[in-house]
């Protein structure tokens, strides 16, 4: 009896897939389950399993062509059931193993001869049987593993993938056609158990057959960097909320207040003013100066107020963490910020200087841009970015035009800490604060 193999629905919204490989010929002998053809769509790559055993008849696709759902690809003619006595063997099995145990029995024989020359208890008999003994139970062993991942639904290819891999089958769950593990299953399995690094790393070709190159090796800086970038973006879910602030008053504020900083050996600018505000915001919105303890199913909450400062130096990124920001002044927080930028630009920063941070600002207003979305700093869980201000026309109460310094931010966070409501009432408080800062700077 012919049976068509067709393209059955692969998932939700997909109509169409691709031939991704062909895993049989025509007159082919297929088992029940055997892996026909691998299909690909653009949400997984999975394997089509023959629904009986019998014989290749016909292939009607080729590797690369494109298949829609209920298409037929195959035929095979169905093989009938062998017929099973009460033990539940084909005659054809008892057969053969009546034959496998006719051609042993000389040997067996053979054995028990040269058994009977020996002396009766022989060492080297015990030692033989003991070693056979070993080697029997060994192969049982292997045998039933062998069973246990036959028994598995997943093609020749996802079990070489496995292998390849090191992930065992018998612990994946498949989400293909009946159950079967699919190469996407493996990968994502393997996924789990994998580093940030090996989770990013990319075969790259080679470069010089399309024109010269050079490389350099990373810098330390630049190692750390990636590693830690790399961790916070595969496990932080993040969202960034933008808003933009009037600093019209906070910059004639700094301009009346820098002479007072200068004189004590500081210089007072918008980052310093930012740390102070920022501090004032993590009191009133605690889940900001938090962490997320998943082991514990806990989020810490810290009572203390300690900064980072992003810094652009020649090796690379840097954050000095300024600490206990809520206990001190502007002046005194202008002349410290100060001192670690220059520590960080001469490499005499020391590590404790740049650990125990809460929360991180990162101000790029120096260089440009109008925004940005950045990463946040694990185990902390926001960071503010801070852009260029610029002068733009506001509209006021009486509908006249006035020229106004705009300053854009963006609050990155973790969204398993921090909802979005929670991010955009944080940084518009931030904002409210820059536009009127004498409440809580002098």
């Amino acid at each position: 009896m012919k049976r068509e193999i067709k393209i059955p629905e692969i998932a939700e919204n997909v109509d169409t897939a691709v031939v991704a490989g062909i895993l049989v010929s025509k007159g082919d002998e297929v088992k029940e389950d055997q892996s026909l053809v691998e299909i690909e769509t653009d949400k997984a790559t999975t394997d089509l399993p023959s629904p009986v055993a019998g014989v290749v008849d016909d292939i009607s696709v080729k590797e690369g062509d494109e298949v829609k759902v209920g298409q037929v690809i195959m035929v095979i003619e169905a093989k009938n059931g062998e017929e099973k006595d009460e033990s539940g063997e084909s005659d054809d099995t008892q057969e053969k193993a009546t034959k496998e145990e006719e051609n042993t029995e000389p040997e067996e024989r053979e054995d028990n001869k040269q058994t009977d020359d020996e002396p009766e208890g022989s060492d080297e008999t015990e030692d033989k049987e003991k070693n056979e003994s070993a080697k029997e139970q060994k192969d049982k062993k292997e045998e039933s593993e062998t069973k246990d991942l036959s028994d598995i639904p997943a093609a020749p290819s996802v079990r070489r993938l496995a292998r390849e891999l090191d992930v065992d089958l018998r612990k994946v769950s498949g989400t293909g056609p009946g159950n079967r593990i699919t190469a996407t299953d493996v990968k994502q399995s393997a996924g789990e158990t994998a580093t940030p690094e090996q989770k990013q790393r990319v075969e790259l070709p080679d470069f010089s057959q399309w024109g010269q190159t050079s490389s350099e090796s990373l810098t330390t800086i630049r190692k750390i960097t990636a590693k830690n970038v790399s961790q916070s973006w595969t496990t932080i879910p993040h969202v960034t909320q933008f808003d933009e602030a009037d600093i019209t008053r906070i910059e004639e504020f700094r301009k009346d207040y820098a002479p007072k900083v200068e004189k004590a050996g500081g210089k007072l600018t918008l980052t310093a003013i930012l740390v102070k505000i920022v501090a004032f915001a993590l009191q009133k919105f605690p889940r900001f100066n938090a962490s997320l303890d998943l082991e514990n199913s806990n989020i810490v909450f810290k009572h203390f107020y300690n900064i980072g400062i992003a810094a652009d130096t020649p090796q690379g990124l840097l954050v000095p963490v300024v600490r206990e920001v809520n206990t001190k002044s502007l002046q005194e927080l202008s002349s410290e910020i100060g001192e670690l930028a220059q520590k960080a630009r001469d490499k005499k920063l020391a590590p404790e200087e740049m650990q125990g941070g809460n929360f991180t600002i990162s101000n790029l207003g120096g260089i440009g841009g109008t925004a940005f979305t950045p990463i946040v700093l694990p185990p902390q869980v926001a960071i503010l970015g801070v852009s260029r201000a610029a002068y733009k026309p506001v509209y006021t109460d009486n509908d006249q035009p006035e020229k106004r310094l705009i300053l854009p931010l963006s609050l990155s966070y973790d969204h398993r800490v921090i909802d979005g409501a929670d991010g955009a009432r944080f940084l518009r408080w931030i904002c409210e604060v820059l536009e009127d800062p004498y409440a809580i700077l002098k």
